[in-house]
């Protein structure tokens, strides 16, 4: 690199508990491939000293400016600390920086026994999982004395992004067939509209297969067929728990790597756990952040230092090489140290499997090529969907009372009366318990209470002030815990039917 070129800037966290030990294998092992003659890596602070401090958000304010600035983090595994009140510091870093895909890689590697190696099936795959959105909003409330409530949030564009990420990655790839995950035959209007996104998006790559699963039958299919996948893509939370089922398939996270990637920054991690009670001792298994490592250098363009470090690997744990939690028992376990040691030795050489990468020639593919897109003037208004014509038909009040059923039905029938509404519906846990029901649903003390216009009344004559007048009306006599428009978009409802209705 010649002396006008600055070096690319990484933000770099060693994560808490066993992450400075496999930080610093790392970063001897990129330096020992020449990756540091092109990247400067900046340390900043983040993780459970920031935590122990009282910062609830687990992060400087510096070490937002500088990741802000680099476009790029490299971290260890982070510990949120019980009790504190902060929340994960690895869910708030991917939102606050809107990484909305985390893509996972899942390969059987030599040396590293599982059920599938033994019995010559080859695991091969990638898992592309909606990063921002679902569950983990973290948006709960506690609604009355038993209940609490988690909301689930589904955006079109949301799932506009990680399906184009999926895709574009594919064809990158070569990969020639994408499953999307999905439980949409329960949650048939946001896993619908997860799915009804993926199929949009397929339609600009037609030369990928695709294919869609539920994701309890993908679950049982990846544990009987994993060699049927090469990409799916899921929602958050379905995406995180088939990320770590996944990683059983290849003998654990310590071999799964993890990147996080968005419009205008991206992360790159190992995902496992901190392991403090081997913290200290040398003995950490660095593998996970160092393939980590490699998407990152791919993301950045250095494809040659990547495809010498991943043959170097390769090598290493075809012969053997190992650290003490996993590998040929008849083989000595290496420290965290000579492990990387042992990977260094072999910079240069090949898998004799034949597996490894192909490397370019020195000084080709080894510089750099990421440009920091640059930083956006306002939080941008991301959408899908405009011009759609919505109409108020009606509204969801959520009460809390002791009443049963058919008395919660008598006080709401009289609320309703004189308003262009009627009562339709009467829901408990999500089961329709009025106006017809089972005798044997059991009921706690929440009920969901639907109110739709009346017959000869036409969608679009009112607007919301007349649904606001009657959940007021019912607020006099009710605690009402909280409250939805039933609207129609483009005549299509835009809300779901109980169970059992």
């Amino acid at each position: 690199m010649s002396a006008s070129t600055p070096k690319l800037r990484i933000a770099l966290t060693n994560g808490d508990g066993i992450g400075p030990e496999i930080m610093a294998a790392t970063l001897e092992l990129f330096d020992a491939a020449g990756v540091q003659k092109h990247v400067e890596f900046v340390p900043v602070e983040m993780g459970r000293a920031v935590f122990e401090k009282g910062n609830t958000r687990g992060m400087t304010d510096q070490a937002m400016a500088t990741v802000e600035d680099c476009g790029i983090l490299f971290k260890g595994p982070m510990e949120t600390p019980k009790g504190s009140g902060g929340k994960s510091i690895n869910v708030t870093a991917r939102k606050i920086w809107n990484a909305f895909a985390n893509l996972r890689h899942f390969q059987s590697l030599p040396g590293v026994s599982t059920v599938y190696s033994q019995a010559g099936i080859p695991v091969n795959f990638y898992v592309v999982r909606e990063n921002i959105e679902d569950t983990y909003g973290g948006v709960e409330h506690r609604l009355t004395n038993d209940m609490i409530q988690c909301k689930r949030l589904i955006s079109a564009p949301g799932s506009d992004q990680v399906h184009r990420f999926a895709f574009q990655t594919a064809r990158r790839l070569g990969l020639k067939k994408v499953h999307c995950g999905h439980k949409a035959n329960i949650m048939k209007m946001t896993d619908g509209l997860f799915l009804e996104r993926f199929k949009a998006v397929a339609k600009d790559f037609p030369e990928i297969e695709t294919a869609d699963v539920i994701i309890d039958a993908l679950c049982m299919n990846l544990v009987l067929r994993p060699q049927q996948y090469q990409m799916v893509v899921l929602p958050n939370l379905q995406g995180d728990i088939v990320s770590d089922l996944a990683a059983g398939l290849v003998g654990g996270l310590g071999f799964a790597p993890s990147a996080n990637i968005g419009r205008h920054i991206s992360i790159f991690e190992a995902v496992h756990g901190t392991a403090p009670d081997i913290a200290g001792r040398g003995i950490a298994n660095p593998t996970a952040l160092i393939l980590s490592g490699l998407m990152m250098l791919r993301h950045i363009g250095m494809m040659r230092q990547a495809a010498l470090i991943e043959n170097a690997v390769l090598c290493a744990l075809e012969e053997g090489v190992r650290t003490g939690d996993f590998g040929d028992q008849t083989k000595p376990a290496l420290s965290t140290r000579d492990y990387t040691k042992a990977i260094i030795s072999r910079l240069g050489k090949a898998p004799s499997s034949g597996k490894g990468m192909a490397v370019s020639a020195e000084g080709a593919d080894d510089r750099p090529t990421f440009v920091k897109p640059s930083r956006p003037i306002h939080q941008e208004i991301i959408r899908t969907f405009t011009n759609v014509v919505s109409h108020v038909v009606g509204c969801d009040i959520y009460l809390d009372t002791p009443l049963s059923p058919i008395a919660v039905a008598d006080e709401m029938t009289r609320a309703a009366a004189d308003t262009p509404f009627k009562l339709t519906l009467i829901s408990n846990r999500g089961t329709q318990v009025w106006p017809t029901g089972s005798i044997y649903t059991e009921c706690v003390d929440y009920y969901r209470v639907r109110f739709e216009i009346r017959d000869g009344v036409r969608p679009g004559e009112f607007g919301q002030g007349r649904a606001i007048a009657l959940l007021d009306k019912i607020a006099e006599k009710f605690s009402v815990c909280s409250y939805e428009l039933l609207r129609t978009f483009d005549g299509v409802k835009g809300y779901s039917l109980a169970q059992g209705q």
